[in-house]
């Protein structure tokens, strides 16, 4: 149940790209909050953001021990909470632009990590696992208000801006 939980459903045991593999669970948490209206649609998504950072912090340092390596590649309720702290943060448009670039944003700033994200991976346990991705979360939800507000002004923004 405890590998089940840490690779989101399997997600995780993705060959390729199992972070983006695990970030899709995030993307189906988010759809299914689509469908409720305001404010629910807002408290769920924040619910379920602290559960899986709540569970992530907790099983993070089994989840070493079980794979065998620190902040295994596996364990990807990383990626789930990032994508949803992102889509907490930014919600503008229709659905598919939001889909679309909350999904890569996430994605780009996970992957590059600016400091000092990147040094939180040295937390010990389900911090170091959890803290990167949240950190990197934010700079992307921050991105994309900046690109909202550049790009509403100049051809091509309604990609950003409906």
């Amino acid at each position: 149940m405890r590998k089940w939980l840490v690779t989101a459903g399997g997600l995780g045991y993705s060959p390729f790209a199992s972070g983006t593999a695990g970030s899709l669970a995030g993307v189906a948490a988010y759809l299914l909050c689509y469908t409720l209206p305001e404010p629910s649609q807002s408290l769920l998504l924040i619910a379920l953001f602290v559960v899986t950072c709540v569970v992530g912090l907790r099983l993070g340092g089994l989840a070493e021990k079980d794979f065998g390596e620190k902040d295994p590649g596996q364990f990807v309720l990383d990626e789930v909470a990032g994508y949803l702290l992102v889509v907490i943060m930014y919600r503008h448009g229709q659905l598919w632009q939001i889909l679309l670039w909350t999904f890569l944003a996430a994605r780009f700033f996970d992957i590059v990590k600016f400091p000092p994200a990147r040094n939180l991976e040295k937390l010990p346990g389900g911090w170091g696992i959890m803290a990167d991705d949240l950190a990197a979360s934010i700079y992307a939800g921050l991105a994309l208000h900046l690109c909202r507000m550049a790009s509403c002004h100049v051809p091509l923004g309604h990609l950003f801006c409906s």
